[in-house]
C-alpha cells in the first residue's frame, strides 16, 4: 500500500467559524419526522448548501454541510453520493446524524448532482476523496476526527479512500456496501442482467432528482421485457435509458473477470491492511450480501476491529424497514471511535438474523464454526434424502429454452421484486425439476455457506445452472432462502461436475416444514439467458435450446 504525505496543520490551526443560519431542505425535515424507532435527538441542524471542494482533476465537487447548532467541537463525517445529495441522504445521514453531533458533509461524485467533470463509473473516487480530505483540513469547524458512512455505492467510496487512508480515519460504517463492481454485473461470467439496469437507471437519473427518477424507473419496469428479450440484448436497454450511459455497455460487453477492463476496479484489497475500525451491514436478500461477508472476512484476517450486522432485509429494505437498527448500530459504532463512548456497541462481533423463527443470534465469528457440511441427495422420485446413492447414473432431466427462460423469482437482487417469495408457479414450471425431504419432526438450522455439487451432461455443451434452497411449510408453499447460479461446459454427452456457491443464510426449517431443493437452467432476467450456442449472452441472436441431465451422486450441501 503506497503512503501520501499528509498536511493536517489546518486541524490543529482552526480559525474561529461563525455557523451559517440556513436550516436543511423542507423536503428532508418532512421525511426525517416521519422515522421512528430512532434514538432522541440532541441537536438542532443547520445547513451550508453548495459549498465547492476542488476535486483531484480540479473539477467543482457540490457539497452540502449539515451541522450540530451548538458550541463545542464535533467530529465530521464524509458522505460521497454520484445520486445527488436529496432524498433520501439529507435526512438520512445529512440531519439524523448533525441532530447526533456530527458535521456532515454530502457530496456529489464527479459528474453527477451538479459536480463537474465527467463521472467514469468507479475510476476517480480514490483521488477525489483524497482531495475532499484536504478540503477538510482547511475548514474551521474540523477537529481532525473522521468517520465516513454510506450505502451501496456510497460505500465503494469509502473502500476507495482506505486504499490510502488519511490519518484522520478514524471510523467506517460501511452500509450494504460495494467493493467489487464486476461481482455486482457478473456472475462467473454470467450477467446479472436486472443489476446492471436497475445501476444504469439509479446512477443516470436519480442525482438529476426524484421526478426525472421516478420517470426513467417506470419507463425501465414498462418496458423490461421487450429490452430483457431482445436479440441482440446489447444495446436495447436505449430504448428506456437513452444513450447517456456509455459505461452499460461496457459493463455488458466484458464478462470476464480478468479482462484489463476490470483491473482497479475491485477495492477488495483495500480490506487486507486496514487497521480502522469498520462496522458492516447487510441482508440476507441484499445484492451484495457476499460481497460483505468477503469483507468481515477480510478485516478479521487483517486484525481490523469490526463488526457485522445481517438482517432479514435486501439492498434497499436495509435502509428503509430495517433504518431503526441499522441506524442506531451505525450511530453507536462512530460514537464509540469518534466520541470515545463505547457505551452503546454489543459485545460479539457478529448479530445475525435467523429466518424460519423471526429471531436474532449473536455470534463470535462469521462463518459460526468451521467448515462443514450435511450433505443431502436427490433421487428419481423427486425426495430429498440424507442416505447416499448408490447410482450415480441420469436421474432426471429438463429442456431449458432461451427463448422462453426460466423466470426469475425474488432472491438478492436490487429491483422491487427481491427477497423471500412464493416459488410455487415457478416450481410448477416443466423447467424446473425439484427435490423435496420429509416433514421435519425437529427443527434444522442451516447457518453459514449453502453450496451443490452437481453432476451435470448436456447436449449442446453450453448452459447455466441455477440451484436454490427452498422452505416448504404445512401448507406446501415454497419460499426462497439461498441461491445461486453458474456456467457450464461440458463435453458433449459426458458428465461433468461443477459446484454452485449459494451464498449464505442463518435460516432455522420448523419441524412440519420441508426442505427442498430447486435446479434449472436460469433465472431470468435476473442473469441473461445463456443462449446455448457458446456466443455472448449480450451478441447473440441465434438460441438453442439445451437439454440437462443431473445425475444421481449431486447433492445439497447445508452447513451444521
Amino acid at each position: 500500500m503506497t503512503s501520501r504525505i499528509h498536511d493536517t496543520a489546518g486541524a490543529s490551526s482552526r480559525r474561529a467559524w461563525t455557523p451559517p443560519a440556513g436550516k436543511p431542505p423542507l423536503s428532508s425535515r418532512l421525511l426525517r419526522a416521519t422515522f421512528r424507532g430512532l434514538p432522541a435527538k440532541r441537536y438542532e441542524v443547520g445547513w451550508e448548501p453548495e459549498l465547492t471542494v476542488p476535486g483531484a482533476d480540479g473539477s467543482p465537487l457540490v457539497t452540502d454541510h449539515y451541522f450540530p447548532r451548538a458550541e463545542g467541537d464535533f467530529p465530521t463525517l464524509l458522505v460521497r453520493s454520484p445520486y445527488g445529495r436529496g432524498i433520501p441522504w439529507s435526512p438520512m445521514y445529512g440531519v439524523l446524524f448533525a441532530e447526533q453531533g456530527f458535521h456532515v458533509v454530502l457530496q456529489s461524485c464527479r459528474g453527477t448532482g451538479g459536480s463537474g467533470g465527467t463521472f467514469d463509473l468507479w475510476r476517480n473516487e480514490a483521488d477525489d476523496g483524497q482531495a475532499t480530505v484536504s478540503w477538510l483540513r482547511d475548514q474551521p469547524w474540523f477537529t481532525g476526527t473522521l468517520g465516513t458512512i454510506g450505502t451501496s455505492y456510497l460505500a465503494y467510496v469509502q473502500w476507495a479512500l482506505a486504499l490510502d487512508p488519511p490519518p484522520e480515519l478514524k471510523a467506517m460504517v460501511v452500509q450494504v456496501g460495494l467493493h467489487d463492481p464486476y461481482a455486482l454485473f457478473h456472475s462467473n461470467g454470467a450477467l446479472r442482467l436486472d443489476n446492471a439496469l436497475a445501476v444504469a437507471a439509479g446512477m443516470t437519473y436519480q442525482h438529476r432528482g426524484l421526478l426525472p427518477f421516478v420517470k426513467a424507473t417506470l419507463r425501465l419496469k414498462r418496458r423490461l421485457r421487450e429490452i430483457t428479450t431482445a436479440r441482440p440484448l446489447r444495446g436495447a436497454h436505449v430504448s428506456a435509458l437513452g444513450d447517456e450511459v456509455p459505461w452499460l455497455d461496457d459493463v455488458m460487453t466484458h464478462p470476464d473477470a480478468d479482462d484489463p477492463y476490470w483491473h482497479g476496479a475491485s477495492l477488495a484489497a483495500a480490506a487486507d491492511g486496514l487497521s480502522v475500525p469498520t462496522a458492516l451491514t447487510t441482508g440476507w436478500h441484499d445484492a451484495l450480501l457476499d460481497q460483505s461477508l468477503e469483507q468481515f472476512g477480510r478485516l478479521r484476517r487483517a486484525g481490523c476491529e469490526t463488526s457485522l450486522l445481517v438482517g432479514p432485509w435486501t439492498h434497499t429494505s436495509a435502509m428503509q424497514q430495517g433504518w431503526p437498527e441499522v441506524f442506531t448500530e451505525s450511530l453507536a459504532w462512530l460514537r464509540a471511535h469518534l466520541c470515545g463512548d463505547p457505551s452503546g456497541l454489543r459485545s460479539t462481533a457478529v448479530r445475525v438474523h435467523v429466518g424460519g423463527d423471526d429471531t436474532w443470534r449473536d455470534l463470535e465469528e462469521w462463518p459460526p464454526t468451521p467448515a462443514a457440511a450435511t450433505a443431502w441427495f436427490p433421487t428419481p422420485d423427486g425426495h430429498l434424502v440424507q442416505q447416499a446413492p448408490t447410482d450415480h447414473g441420469p436421474l432426471a432431466s429438463l429442456r431449458y429454452d432461451p427463448a422462453d427462460p426460466t423466470p426469475s423469482v425474488g432472491g438478492p437482487v436490487l429491483s422491487p421484486d427481491a427477497g423471500p417469495r412464493d416459488n410455487g408457479t415457478l416450481e410448477a414450471r416443466a423447467d424446473v425439476l425439484t427435490f423435496t425431504g420429509p416433514p421435519l419432526t425437529e427443527p434444522v438450522d442451516v447457518v453459514g455457506p449453502v453450496s451443490a455439487r452437481l453432476t451435470l451432461s448436456t447436449d449442446t455443451g453450453h448452459t447455466d445452472v441455477f440451484t436454490r434452497l427452498c422452505d416448504v411449510d404445512a401448507q406446501g408453499r415454497s419460499v426462497n432462502v439461498c441461491d445461486g447460479l453458474t456456467p457450464v461446459r461440458t463435453s458433449g454427452q459426458a458428465p461433468s461436475e461443477v459446484t454452485v456457491e449459494m451464498s449464505s443464510t442463518a435460516h432455522r426449517f420448523a419441524v412440519g416444514h420441508r426442505i427442498r431443493w430447486q435446479i434449472s437452467g436460469g433465472a431470468h432476467p435476473r442473469y441473461a439467458s445463456n443462449p446455448g450456442t457458446g456466443q455472448s449472452r449480450v451478441e447473440a441472436v441465434d438460441f438453442t435450446p439445451v437439454h440437462i441431465t443431473l445425475h444421481g451422486d449431486s447433492a445439497l450441501l447445508l452447513p451444521r
